[in-house]
């Protein structure tokens, strides 16, 4: 089960033959093309495979001697004349000798996320992960390896994570020899990926270290590879903003009057930052309505966001603002207008979360238009901080413009629609510090750190 790549190849042979072709040795980082990845590696080592129908497969793995960490991807091409079919595409897997181990996985739900469950292995697969779109509450993507006489200061641990934020899986299993394979990377149950001839296939990036001191030891590494390689920009070595919220002042029952109040009572107490929280725009006075709507509701703000930031700010405060840019509710002039934007099953009723359905952002289209709305507001004013928030899992999970064949592409498609509207809108505005909230939704890994620090 813990095999990194399984593929249809012409013909329809689950058998690849693979031959090594040649390594090769590259100068600093090779990320992969719309995923975020670690920056500032030493160097990487590219190890290139073909098959006798031209199906190429390379493994990269770059170095990092600063914080004791490797990380490892691969790239599939398809240079066979018909197309190619991946059932599963992990980031690596990895063969430990013997199995006397101990692994911490770290499950959770909302509001008690990551508890350590500690296994010693046996014989067999131990499969963990998420199926739910996201990095998940349910799962972290992270977990470890230990002796079993490991302490938080003694003995050795193995270190594994991803720099990925959809659904994911990661496998240890002990062989019948007594030898241990472990391997992780996109959810396979629901996934797979046509590769016409031409085109290629890259997976996220996954991270692993080891250290002879313990658990603290490995976190240790972790915490400096976090720091110096993923988390980036301005924000990067800076402490972040003491801030007031309004949300459990006011919910959605507030106006200008009631959020400068907030705002005075906070500068006293030394805050830094005042960030407006849900229902300040469209029509949105309770969660039923309005999301995809991002224009300021002015019976609530008259004269827009403008003049409420240069209160704030008179106050002595930067200001922020909330969003759930990858949500619709039914009820909303977005909705009416394009009733087939939302994530659904072609001829199925699509289920309501939190009275409200996930935006298909696999699509471009869908895409552009949020980012239209957005980038409006965010110049609006002087913004310097964006609450991003993703409050309910994916389910019905399909998009109106794959074909039937292709719908199970769409989970890793959206999280790279997520991570192309995420990168414009860092790019366009560098100076604002996001938050990744996902509070309903649970998102937490290294990529939503590369955006959201």
């Amino acid at each position: 089960r813990a095999q990194s790549l399984s593929l249809v190849m012409p013909g329809g042979a689950r058998t690849a033959d693979f031959s090594f072709v040649c390594a090769r040795r590259l100068e600093g980082s090779v990320p992969p093309e719309g995923m975020p990845a670690a920056r500032g590696g030493a160097e990487t080592l590219a190890l290139d495979f073909s098959t006798p129908e031209g199906v190429a497969v390379t493994l990269f793995y770059t170095v990092y001697p600063d914080c004791d960490v490797i990380t490892r991807r691969l790239c599939i091409k398809n240079g066979a004349d018909a197309p190619v079919t991946l059932e599963k595409a992990l980031s690596y897997q990895l063969d430990l000798p013997g199995c006397d181990y101990v692994l911490s996985t770290f499950p959770g739900a909302w509001a008690r996320e990551r508890h350590e469950a500690c296994v010693p292995l046996t014989p067999g697969a131990h499969v963990f992960g998420s199926t739910t779109g996201a990095s998940s509450a349910f799962c972290n993507p992270f977990f470890m390896l230990c002796a079993p006489d490991a302490t938080e200061f003694n003995g050795d641990a193995y270190g594994f994570n991803l720099v990925y934020s959809g659904s994911h899986m990661g496998c240890v299993e002990v062989s019948p020899w007594g030898k241990t394979r472990v391997a992780a990377g996109i959810q396979p149950e629901g996934f797979a990926w046509t590769l016409a001839p031409g085109e290629r296939f890259e997976t996220p990036e996954a991270v692993l270290t080891f250290s002879r001191a313990g658990k603290n030891g490995m976190s240790a590494n972790l915490h400096a590879f976090v720091q110096e390689h993923i988390v980036r920009g301005k924000w990067a070595k800076k402490d972040r903003p003491v801030l007031l919220n309004n949300w459990e002042a006011t919910y959605f029952d507030f106006n200008e009057r009631k959020l400068l109040s907030l705002a005075k009572d906070a500068a006293k107490l030394g805050a830094e930052l005042f960030v407006l929280d849900d229902g300040w725009f469209g029509h949105r006075n309770d969660d039923t309505t309005s999301l995809g709507d991002w224009v300021v509701n002015e019976e609530k703000l008259p004269g827009g966001l403008a003049p409420l930031i240069d209160r704030v700010e008179a106050e002595g405060l930067k200001f922020g603002i909330w969003f759930e840019p990858e949500m619709i509710s039914p009820d909303s002039d977005l909705f009416r207008a394009h009733p087939d934007w939302h994530v659904h099953v072609a001829d199925r009723t699509p289920m309501l979360g939190r009275n409200q359905y996930v935006l298909d952002v696999s699509r471009a289209d869908v895409r552009d238009a949020v980012w239209a709305q957005m980038e409006k507001v965010l110049s609006s004013g002087h913004i310097a901080y964006l609450k991003w928030d993703f409050n309910r899992n994916i389910t019905d999970a399909g998009s109106a413009l794959l074909p039937p064949e292709r719908q199970k592409e769409f989970l890793h498609r959206f999280i790279l629609g997520t991570y192309e509207l995420m990168e414009r809108l860092t790019t366009r505005f560098p100076e604002i510090l996001f938050e990744n909230c996902s509070g309903g939704g649970g998102r937490f890994d290294p990529a939503m750190l590369y955006y959201s620090p």
